[in-house]
C-alpha cells in the first residue's frame, strides 16, 4: 500500500520517525503495514508498532514480549503455525495482524487526531474481513478505532474482556486486554485469559 508506506500525515509521529532513523538506522522506522492474507478470516487489531518491535522490524507484533505472547497463543489456537521459513517464525492461518495506528507514537501512546487520521487504513483492512469473519480488538484504543472505521456508536459497543459484539456482515467483534507486558506484569491478564480468548476464535469459526 503505496500510500501508507509514504505517509506523512501526523506531522507528530512523522517528526518522530525521523528522530528514531536518526537513533536506530538499521531499524524499519517507517508506517508498518498489515501481516497475514488480506482475506483472512480473522483480522487481530493492536495498537501502534512498539520502538523495538515492529518499528525495528517492520512487521506488527514481531521483535518484543508481545508479539511472542500473540504469536504463542495463535499456534496454540491453530491461527498460525511455527514454521522456520517465515521472517516472524510462524504461519499465520487464516488471520492477518495488524494497528489501528500503523507508526510507532511516543510513548506508545498515539494522540486522538492520529488514530482517528490513520482509521482510513484501518478501515481498508475490515472492509476484507468477508461475512462471518471475526475481529480481535487488543486493548481499548483497537476497540474504539475499530468502532470509528465503521461508523458505529462507541455507547452501544462496551470494551471489556471477551466481550463479543455483532458487527455488520454477520462478523464478530472479540474484545481482550492487550498482551503486553504491562497487562501481564500486573496481572491483568494471564495466559490462560489470552487463550481463552483464542478458544472463543475458534468456536465461532467451528
Amino acid at each position: 500500500m503505496s500510500e501508507l508506506s509514504n505517509c506523512q500525515l501526523c506531522e507528530r509521529l512523522h517528526g518522530y520517525r525521523q528522530q528514531q532513523q536518526r537513533d536506530f538506522p538499521h531499524y524499519h522506522n517507517r508506517p508498518v503495514a498489515a501481516v497475514g492474507r488480506a482475506d483472512a478470516g480473522l483480522l487481530v487489531v493492536g495498537l501502534a508498532p512498539g520502538l523495538h518491535g515492529a518499528n525495528a522490524t517492520g512487521i506488527p507484533f514481531h521483535g518484543d514480549a508481545s508479539g511472542e505472547r500473540l504469536h504463542a497463543a495463535l499456534c496454540r489456537s491453530g491461527f498460525a503455525r511455527r514454521s522456520d521459513g517465515e521472517a516472524t517464525g510462524i504461519e499465520l492461518l487464516n488471520c492477518r495482524i495488524t494497528n489501528a495506528v500503523k507508526c510507532l507514537p511516543p510513548l506508545n501512546r498515539p494522540n486522538t487526531r492520529e488514530i482517528d487520521t490513520c482509521n482510513r487504513f484501518l478501515r481498508a483492512e475490515l472492509e476484507q474481513v468477508g461475512a462471518n469473519g471475526a475481529v480481535l480488538a487488543l486493548g481499548g484504543v483497537a476497540h474504539r478505532a475499530i468502532l470509528r472505521a465503521l461508523a458505529l456508536a462507541p455507547g452501544r459497543y462496551r470494551f471489556s474482556h471477551l466481550a463479543e459484539h455483532a458487527l455488520p456482515g454477520a462478523r464478530l467483534l472479540l474484545d481482550s486486554y492487550h498482551c503486553s507486558r504491562y497487562n501481564f506484569n500486573t496481572g491483568r491478564l494471564d495466559e490462560a485469559g489470552f487463550d481463552a480468548v483464542f478458544k472463543r476464535l475458534r468456536e465461532w469459526f467451528g
